[in-house]
């Protein structure tokens, strides 16, 4: 199993982060932390140092952030970015987040989307897409960049599959899956070598307490029931899903 898509550097592990990585080691194969703010830069590059080959991470800064970032920030950010490429395996959460209502900060969104995209080119790493209420503007920025290798983290907009689909892009899938009969419709119509599977956790837990990437489990077994297929096998197929896209040396 591998959690795709979650949040070690967030302050809801600030007590036990240590503690919930070692539970996750006798689980998982591995997991990608996701990076999306500078303040984040540098604890989660430890922890891929610290636990070589288990867990990785992606590097962004997330959408809503866009009202706070500086230009300055931004700027050192990607400096930091391209100087630690070789230890960074994506780059995301990027995208478009529309609860942010004003024009003026969804524009600038869709030029800092812009050039994340570009640097995920120039290094040659995937891209982890954030698309709140925006899923069309996301995919067409996209599509006319001629963006490849591209992950739909969360994604929800079942009326926009089929161009996720005709692109060959793929979706990672969270346990948001477990009560949700939209997604579930996505899964059933999702080609299996398009899923991955993610947990966004300390968010959305099974049980309404923090999540953790352990979870996945739960994930597995949903989309096993909904694919008429054995756990055993949408977890090789979207381990090895994880593991083609990211490039992940295991």
């Amino acid at each position: 199993m591998i959690d795709v898509h979650c949040h070690l550097e967030q302050k809801d592990y600030e007590k036990d982060r240590e503690k919930v990585i070692e539970k996750c080691k006798k689980q998982l194969k591995a997991l990608i932390t996701c990076c999306c703010h500078p303040a984040d830069f540098d604890l989660t590059l430890n922890l891929v140092e610290k636990y070589k080959n288990f867990v990785f991470a992606t590097f962004s800064v997330h959408p809503e952030y866009i009202k706070e970032i500086t230009k300055k920030e931004i700027e050192d950010f990607f400096e930091k970015v391209d100087k630690n490429k070789e230890k960074i395996v994506g780059i995301g959460e990027t995208g478009l987040d529309y609860i942010i209502e004003e024009e003026h900060f969804r524009e600038k969104q869709k030029e800092l989307f812009k050039k994340f995209i570009q640097l995920a080119k120039d290094l040659k790493k995937p891209l982890v897409i954030h698309s709140r209420k925006a899923f069309s503007d996301a995919i067409e920025i996209l599509e006319k960049a001629k963006a490849e290798n591209v992950l739909m983290h969360f994604f929800t907009a079942k009326e926009l599959l089929p161009k996720i689909i005709k692109n060959g892009w793929s979706i990672s899938v969270n346990t948001t899956l477990l009560t949700s009969k939209k997604i579930k419709k996505i899964v059933r119509d999702l080609p299996l070598n398009q899923i991955m599977t993610e947990t966004d956790s300390p968010w959305l837990g099974p049980n309404g307490k923090r999540n953790d990437p352990t979870s996945i489990k739960f994930v597995i077994e949903k989309i096993a029931e909904i694919k008429k297929i054995s756990f055993e096998e949408v977890d090789k197929i979207t381990t090895q899903n994880a593991i083609s896209f990211f490039n992940l040396p295991l």
